[in-house]
């Protein structure tokens, strides 16, 4: 099992990743990325799935043409999943993509 951020951590992480949403009811964390179109939103969701399969932590996401939504959390932290570590590494590799 992977540890649950405490409140502090997960606060920490959402002052440096500004452009990410908290999902209080999931404790996850979401952010929407718009690109000039397919092709380029694909080629970004190819770069995040290579690094997540390497990482063995993979998002939710969702695309439609342009646009790709992201929800990261960790399905077997703490009792019921929650935010970890994982989730900000991931966040903050994404974050480099761009």
């Amino acid at each position: 099992m992977v540890a649950q951020l405490t409140e502090d951590e997960r606060e920490a992480l959402l002052a440096e990743l500004s452009d990410w949403q908290y999902d209080e009811e999931r404790d996850a964390i979401s952010r929407s990325f718009k690109f000039a179109d397919f092709t380029e939103a694909f080629a970004f969701m190819t770069r995040v799935a290579l690094h997540a399969e390497k990482a063995d932590h993979h998002p939710e996401w969702f695309n439609v043409y342009n646009r790709v939504d992201i929800l990261l959390t960790t399905h077997d932290a703490g009792n019921n999943g929650g935010l970890s570590q994982r989730d900000g590494e991931l966040a903050r590799t994404i974050e480099k993509m761009l």
